[in-house]
């Protein structure tokens, strides 16, 4: 059975601008935030059957609930975000001790900013990092070393695709769902030669996060809205999960960064 992590968004909420999503202005709503997040879980639960491992929500600590960002962790080893921005840097202890809690090996990166399987995603052969934006490309050779595995850094270049998961998604039947004009030409070209089963998502719909969903097995999860592209995804034969995640959004984050593969 999948386990996925995820932390209750009982403190989420805009106190600081990091990203063009983030308005200080724009108030979430607690009620709601809290009434879609267990509609997510619920969904993820109920109806693709997977595990839900809680974290204690931390006041202070906002973002905490995009556990994506936790780091990266496989075959029992779990290596911790180093965030680029101050804001999110008192994250990385809480993270720290969950791992530590659950038996991982925990390595601390020492040098470059780093932050988790927000930005390091891939297929069982293949891993690809974003860079450019919030994790340094240097530390893919660190990684790669760490996991035996090799990892191909793809640039990003519009700031609002600032993590690889919010335009890139390896799904588990092999295709690859993304946006393009989020990474720079070389960068698009990389992808195009080193997988074939590419799923093209609209310029739209990316700006709706289509490409930020949780994939296990033939089900995907993903933001309400996307209706072009869950047309898409049912011809591959997926199952599709849409969920209202439109609070989420105004942190820049949906479906995908709201959990963490364990």
């Amino acid at each position: 059975m999948s386990r996925l992590l995820v932390c209750p968004p009982d403190y989420y909420g805009i106190e600081y601008e990091i990203n063009p999503w983030m308005r200080i202005s724009d108030v979430t709503d607690s009620e709601k935030s809290k009434s879609q997040w267990y509609d997510l879980m619920k969904t993820l639960e109920d109806d693709v059957g997977v595990e839900l491992e809680r974290m204690i929500p931390i006041k202070g600590c906002p973002d905490l609930v995009f556990t994506a960002n936790a780091g990266v962790a496989h075959n029992g080893i779990a290596v911790i975000s180093k965030f680029k921005h101050p804001e999110r840097q008192g994250e990385e202890k809480y993270f720290k001790n969950w791992f530590t809690e659950h038996g991982y090996k925990v390595v601390s990166l020492e040098d470059g900013s780093f932050e988790g399987a927000g930005d390091l995603l891939g297929f069982d052969d293949i891993w690809f990092g974003g860079c450019g934006q919030r994790s340094d490309k240097e530390v893919y050779t660190t990684l790669s070393d760490i996991y035996d595995k090799e990892i191909i850094p793809l640039k990003l270049v519009n700031e609002k695709f600032y993590h690889l998961d919010t335009c890139f998604c390896p799904l588990s039947g092999g295709e690859l769902l993304y946006y393009p004009p989020a990474f720079d030409l070389y960068s698009q070209k990389l992808i195009a030669e080193r997988w074939p089963f590419r799923v093209i998502v609209s310029s739209q719909e990316a700006e709706r996060f289509a490409c930020n969903v949780v994939c296990v097995g033939n089900h995907v999860v993903l933001p309400s809205g996307c209706d072009e592209t869950m047309k898409v995804l049912k011809q591959y034969g997926y199952i599709t999960h849409p969920v209202e995640l439109n609070e989420f959004f105004k942190s820049g984050g949906s479906a995908k960064c709201l959990t963490f593969a364990l």
